[in-house]
């Protein structure tokens, strides 16, 4: 299912009546449930999404209670939830590495969603500074990525 279809979803639960919705696909099924808050009058709607085949569960790094210091340089972001991957394909060189120069618009990583890799592309010319992810590392939605100065 793509994310402009999930999207739409997402947004007819919010808007009507309905409290939750299953639908099911052959990549997986999607449920939508929105959470019901004592005098809200809209409740933003939390999603399930459950894939067809199960995956071995993935190892976290434990989140560190003392906050590091904040990046100097532009931070490149993840535009969306999915899982990090330095190269194209397994075995192939990474598209970039801690010294390399990048322009805007060089190809600095792929984002999984869904089954579909989308290309993430540098937003700033420089050298890369920071690698902040690990390879097939799951990742949110506005998680730094990469330090470019």
């Amino acid at each position: 299912m793509d994310l402009r279809k999930l999207k739409t979803l997402i947004d007819l639960v919010s808007e009507s009546n309905i409290s939750e919705l299953e639908i099911a696909e052959a990549d997986g099924k999607v449920r939508i449930v929105k959470a019901s808050v004592p005098a809200a009058p809209a409740a933003s709607p939390a999603v399930h999404f459950a894939p067809a085949v199960a995956a071995a569960p993935l190892e976290r790094a434990p989140v560190e209670a003392a906050a590091a210091p904040a990046p100097t340089g532009n931070v490149v972001k993840s535009p969306m939830v999915g899982t990090f991957y330095r190269s194209a394909s397994p075995g192939s060189a990474p598209f970039i590495e801690i010294g390399s120069t990048v322009k805007i618009g060089d190809p600095i990583c792929i984002i999984e969603a869904m089954k579909i890799m989308n290309e993430i592309e540098a937003d700033a010319a420089g050298t890369i500074r920071e690698i902040l992810c690990e390879n097939g590392q799951a990742v949110e939605f506005g998680q730094p990525l990469f330090v470019i100065e």
